[in-house]
């Protein structure tokens, strides 16, 4: 990890990444140009379907350059806009991820994919909005983006699932192909809903609009890379790469077109209102999201080649004006436009590069704006429906382009014309030439695709299109000159109208304090409406009603709910019992059980008394079990039990001295009510025991039915080069269960470790063990000595063994993991044997003596195992071979002879890894609750 000062070194690689990713894209110009799709296809778990499928199209590969371009001059841009104060690696790294997830859904081949990769961009653009944590707006905005996109993604993944199963694939070419067979299908309104869920929730589309301007407290670089390429482009980029699919139906039209003219005319309306000037260009991307959206929903190949040629242009003139919106603020401190005048005497190069974008915006001629802007009028007044909705259209398009040029003739004006006030919050002047480098690249780029479109943009898009419509690909022109049309006549009234109403009411714009008739209207306001009432209701009456700080309530309730689960599935089902047959009973076993389940009972009696005395009886029970896997021929069971019934023994007791004192309540007689729910406890552990049993006996004894014992007895050694079936298993045949299985228990190491770091014991949570107040006067006579009895101190003989003991372990660890392949062990095993050497160490010598002697980085090792680990699984996929394929060699070394090598062995390096930093967390996480607590109380003793 870099150091939170390491911004050009940050900046750099950031920047080095994003330029790798946006010339890689047009290194495979030429086979997209020739209509080809560039694939590459990992199997991930083909018994499922599930593969990584990576596609790249025109379509694709237009949007590849946008994000992997505009990132690049982001970076640039950010390095001089971000304080040397910030952690700047920490934004850079949340920044690549950010891009990323979005290069993911452009590139996705597989729709599963495409919302693995949907989600990612939500949690990234929360990292990124919620930057500046110290900032209550920033938060908030984070949580409300967050919580809009999350939901609307979980609906993508429900719409997604729809397509998959009317399709039988969720291959994109087979869906793509599937388009009158989806539309035909009964399932296609809810699909088309799920769908849009997610598309008009993450472009910010209405009612979804009111997270956009909300996650303005994001860092600049932020909120221009957000708004031009990435987040809000991800719906309408989803909206367009499925419309061959679910366009051209009166659901989609209406529910589309409702929601872009809504968003165009709105977001347009309320922009003009707007005191903040990011507030301002906020609004503008949701008006002109919703102009490509209402391109989207009229289902005609024109409106669509017009809504892909906006998303580029707007792409450009929005992520100009952002940046431009930074420089602004970076330079004089403020970005309320009733601050700002007279700026253009200042800063004469800058202003010269706003109007130009903001006349892009506003769809002056000669611009790029304004060709999309004649496309958009050109469809709007094209007959697609015999509706309403489609006749609105024109006027909607007139009023909402009248709008914009309003507002970006306020942005000019409020900004760079007029006398300057009498100070500025610091005193302005040009950026560094570098940081305005990005700006002016682009506002270049408006101008010459707005001169000459045919050389420049044309060829591209043309790419793309074809790439989405294929053989529909309509006639169109980019020519700046059409003649004398309606699209002109409607371009020249939005410009006419839009600054005779700028003129009109411009003071009263710089006076308002909101939209007028809409400032009772907020759906921010609803929003957190219906949160407080979720969060503080909703939550409030279920824990009043069904919560607890006690642990006994809430096991019955889980205990009462799987027991009437398990009945209710039960109920009417002949589950077979055989009758009960003692001969041939081993009574040696069988007193086996006896003793275990005797010390069952009594641990779950002494628990209410004696906590200790229950841990050991429940210590009993796991030796019984693990006994009894010995008698039943399955030795790695046995090892596996040991080892963890071991740590997890000694993790129990070291955590017991930190629960609540016992009630003095407990040795009083009983009353009526405490018989009466010991009774309830009792009967309902009798029946939940019963029922087990019964279900139990019901499986052992009916006829066996065929397994898939046989097929891994024969092919473990085979192919998974191991005699050890249960180890192959788990590392081999079954990997991607274990897989997700150390990936919880890490995050549940982490989970306990955060937890425990914030917990202070009181001084007087327990009471001072025998032992610890005999080293309280051992301290006393030594005071330069650190606080903490040990084991050394009072049982010096077994501390010394328990530290002779550390490398024995280590060794014993290694032999367990070596043999695991072929004999009992294996990395869980062997990972948790080295886990209770470290916890021997503590127990013998102390947390301090522990930790001042040893470097123990259990975080670095849980990430180092998880990556080992998947590491393994990728490279199968180098090999052409699905995740996780192993590959098993005998290999003849000299001197040694032929030893069979295993790529599992790799993979099961990673679980050991993976087991010994989780558990060594947890120790870490109770050992040093015990440093804490002598501390305070010496603490205490001394004031």
């Amino acid at each position: 990890m870099l150091a939170s000062t390491s911004r050009n070194l940050a900046g750099g690689i950031a920047g080095a990444v994003a330029l790798a990713c946006h010339l890689l894209a047009w290194l495979l110009y030429v086979p997209v140009r020739d209509n080809e799709v560039v694939r590459a296809v990992f199997e991930w778990v083909p018994s499922l379907g599930l593969t990584v499928s990576l596609r790249l199209d025109g379509f694709a590969w237009l949007f590849a350059l946008l994000v992997s371009g505009i990132g690049v001059l982001v970076v640039l841009y950010a390095r001089y806009y971000m304080s040397a104060e910030d952690p700047v690696p920490r934004f850079f790294a949340f920044f690549q991820a950010f891009m990323g997830a979005m290069l993911g859904i452009v590139v996705s081949g597989n729709l599963i994919l495409l919302v693995v990769f949907w989600e990612l961009t939500s949690v990234t653009s929360f990292l990124l909005i919620g930057y500046w944590h110290h900032n209550q707006a920033a938060r908030d905005g984070a949580r409300m983006s967050l919580t809009v996109t999350a939901i609307g993604g979980l609906g993508l993944l429900a719409g997604v699932m729809v397509i998959g199963h009317i399709v039988g694939s969720y291959d994109l070419d087979r869906v793509l192909a599937s388009g009158d067979l989806i539309r035909a299908h009964p399932l296609y309104v809810p699909a088309l809903l799920l769908v849009l869920l997610g598309a008009l929730t993450k472009s910010a589309q209405f009612p979804f609009h009111f997270w956009l301007p909300n996650a303005m407290a994001a860092p600049t670089p932020v909120s221009a890379y957000l708004h031009s390429a990435t987040m809000v482009k991800a719906g309408v980029f989803l909206m367009a790469r499925l419309w061959p699919v679910l366009s051209g139906t009166p659901e989609w039209f209406m529910i589309v077109g409702l929601a872009g003219m809504a968003s165009l005319v709105f977001g347009a309306y309320l922009a003009m209102f707007q005191q903040d000037l990011k507030g301002l260009l906020a609004y503008s991307t949701i008006s002109h999201l919703g102009l490509i959206t209402l391109l989207l929903s009229l289902g005609s190949p024109l409106g669509l080649v017009a809504a892909i040629f906006h998303m580029m242009n707007h792409a450009t003139f929005k992520a100009s004006l952002f940046m431009a919106a930074g420089i602004i603020d970076h330079e004089t401190g403020t970005r309320d436009l009733r601050k700002l005048s007279g700026l253009f005497r200042f800063m004469p190069i800058t202003g010269t590069l706003v109007m130009v974008a903001s006349a892009a915006m506003a769809g002056v001629p000669l611009l790029n704006g304004f060709l999309s802007k004649e496309m958009f009028f050109a469809e709007a007044v094209a007959t697609h429906a015999d509706s309403w909705l489609d006749r609105v259209a024109p006027y909607a398009a007139v009023l909402a382009s009248a709008l914009a040029v309003t507002y970006s003739m306020r942005l000019i004006h409020s900004i760079f014309l007029g006398a300057p006030p009498e100070s500025f919050p610091r005193e302005p002047h040009e950026p560094p030439f570098f940081m305005r480098l990005p700006v002016t690249l682009l506002v270049f780029a408006c101008l010459v695709v707005g001169i000459v479109p045919g050389l420049t943009i044309g060829p591209y898009l043309h790419i793309a299109i074809t790439s989405v419509l294929g053989a529909a690909t309509p006639e169109y022109s980019l020519a700046v000159w059409h003649g004398f049309t309606v699209p002109l006549v409607m371009s020249l009234i939005a410009l006419v109208g839009g600054a005779l109403l700028y003129l009109a009411i411009g003071n009263y714009l710089e006076r308002s304090e909101g939209a007028f008739l809409l400032r009772r209207f907020q759906a921010q306001r609803m929003f957190e409406q219906v949160m407080v009432t979720v969060s503080w209701r909703w939550a409030r009456f279920i824990e009043t009603n069904l919560g607890t700080r006690r642990l006994q309530p809430q096991l019955r309730l889980l205990v009462f709910v799987a027991f009437a689960a398990a009945l209710l599935s039960l109920f009417g089902s002949d589950i077979g019992l055989a009758p009960v047959q003692l001969a041939g009973t081993d009574w040696v076993f069988t007193g086996m059980w006896a003793v275990g389940v005797t010390c069952a009972i009594a641990a779950a009696h002494q628990a209410k008394f004696h906590r200790l005395a229950a841990l050991a009886l429940l210590g009993g029970t796991g030796l019984i079990t693990c006994m009894t896997f010995v008698w039943l021929s399955a030795p790695d069971l046995a090892v596996t039990q040991l080892v963890v019934e071991i740590v997890t023994t000694v993790l129990i007791l070291l955590g017991l001295r930190w629960l609540p004192k016992r009630s003095q309540a407990l040795t009083e007689p009983l009353g009526a009510m405490a018989r009466v729910r010991r009774l309830r406890d009792l009967a309902m552990a009798i029946a939940a025991g019963v029922g087990m049993t019964v279900i139990a006996y019901a499986v052992m004894t009916r006829p066996a039915p065929e397994t898939i014992a046989d097929f891994f007895l024969e092919k473990a050694y085979s192919e998974g080069g191991g005699r050890n079936v249960v180890n192959v298993i788990l590392v081999d045949f079954r990997g991607f269960d274990t897989l997700g299985e150390i990936t919880v228990l890490g995050i549940v190491a982490l989970t306990v470790f955060a937890l425990l770091r914030r917990f202070r014991p009181a001084p007087d949570s327990v009471e001072r063990p025998e032992q610890q107040r005999i080293q309280r006067a051992y301290d006393e006579a030594q005071p330069d000595r650190q606080p903490g009895a040990t084991a050394a101190d009072y049982l010096f003989v077994p501390s010394v063994i328990m530290q002779w003991m550390f490398p024995v372990i280590i060794m014993f660890s290694a032999y367990l993991f070596l043999r695991g392949h072929d004999s009992p062990g294996g990395g869980f095993a062997a990972g948790v044997a080295m886990a209770a050497g470290f916890i021997l160490q503590y127990m013998a010598a102390g947390t301090i003596w522990v930790e001042d002697r040893l470097r123990i980085l259990p975080v670095t090792w849980i990430g180092g195992g998880l990556l080992v680990a998947l590491s393994t699984g990728i490279g199968a996929w180098v090999f052409g071979k699905p995740f996780l394929t192993s590959y098993a060699q005998y290999v003849d070394l000299p001197l040694i002879g032929k030893i069979p090598l295993a790529t599992a062995a790799l993979f099961d390096l990673g679980v050991l890894t993976l087991v010994v930093g989780a558990t060594v967390l947890m120790l870490i996480a109770l050992a040093h609750q015990s440093v804490r607590r002598l501390r305070a109380a010496r603490s205490e003793e001394q004031s």
